[in-house]
């Protein structure tokens, strides 16, 4: 894991954020950095190699929704920067997925 899965991983793990997370999860023919396969939600976090291949990105997203998960992406500066803000948006993105009756 780089520097910043492992702070991520450190948050997400445990069920810290009343859900179970999985790291380097195998969907289809990818592996997810994070997922949450109750809430049906992977996170991805993004170093500078993926601004360069921008189409494999979304091809890799575009597999992940039609196997069924929401991907959320962060870039690696933003979980070392911000990491109550980053945990943040993914405490929202699964709020609104349990109370749109999901």
């Amino acid at each position: 894991m780089t520097e910043a899965e492992r702070k991520l991983w450190s948050r997400l793990r445990s069920g810290q954020l009343g859900v179970k997370f999985r790291r380097q999860v195998p969907i289809d023919r990818y592996i997810a950095d994070f997922a949450c396969i109750e809430a049906r939600l992977v996170v991805e976090v993004d170093g500078g190699q993926h601004n360069i291949d921008i189409a494999s990105d979304r091809a890799r997203t575009a597999v992940l929704e039609t196997a069924g998960y929401l991907v959320i992406r962060f870039w690696n500066y933003e979980v070392l920067k911000d990491i109550d803000g980053v945990v943040e948006r993914i405490a929202g993105t699964l709020a609104a997925g349990t109370s749109s009756g999901d």
